[in-house]
């Protein structure tokens, strides 16, 4: 009996020693270029533009198996909002747009090389740089794909396009604190990013 258990646990063992070996977790600063679809303003029905530009991420990706991580996504740009149907005091608005994302990715090999599919779900923030205005927070998700050049044990190069959708829920007046800067007529707003960034795995 007691052998029996014994033997159970060294089964055990193994499995978790075995598990650690092909589920290997990483981090990965990336840098990039994100572009995004245009608002409405709701009183005036013109455009609302978002400038596309540089942004930055990171990623902390955590073994399931082989092949699956679960991932932690932190993403970063800063751009400006302008249109020509606002107010002078709300146009050229300086605006933070950031991401925080938990999903995962699933490699079509393994997860230390090669392509990727990748996913996540969480909330979208608007920053906007001026006083008299408060911050957005936004449900949203992203979908991707990317592929992994791993160059030697610990290290890669990793390269990603994603999508973001972040769930505006029709009109709504946004950056209100005291006052409203904008009053915006949509559903949802559309992001693009491609990245290239380097991967430390451990």
């Amino acid at each position: 009996m007691q052998s029996a258990y014994a033997m159970r646990l060294v089964a055990f063992a193994l499995f978790c020693v075995a598990a650690s070996v092909h589920a290997q977790n990483n981090v990965t600063l990336s840098g990039g270029y994100r572009g995004s679809s245009g608002l409405t303003e709701a009183t005036t029905g013109r455009s609302i533009n978002l400038d596309a530009g540089p942004g930055y991420a990171m990623a902390v990706n955590f073994g399931i198996d082989r092949s699956k991580q679960w991932e932690i996504l932190y993403s970063h740009q800063r751009t400006v909002l302008s249109s020509g149907g606002l107010l002078a005091a709300n146009n050229n608005l300086t605006l933070d747009v950031d991401y925080l994302h938990f999903g995962g990715n699933n490699y079509f090999d393994s997860v230390d090389r090669g392509a990727y599919v990748v996913g996540g779900l969480g909330v979208t923030l608007l920053r906007p740089d001026r006083p008299g205005t408060g911050t957005e927070t936004r449900p949203s998700l992203n979908l991707g794909f990317g592929y992994l050049v791993p160059f030697g044990k610990n290290f890669g190069l990793r390269f990603e396009a994603r999508g973001y959708v972040t769930l505006l829920g029709g009109s709504s007046a946004m950056f209100c604190s005291g006052g409203c800067a904008i009053s915006i007529s949509g559903d949802a707003l559309f992001q693009a990013e491609a990245l290239a960034g380097v991967t430390l795995r451990f």
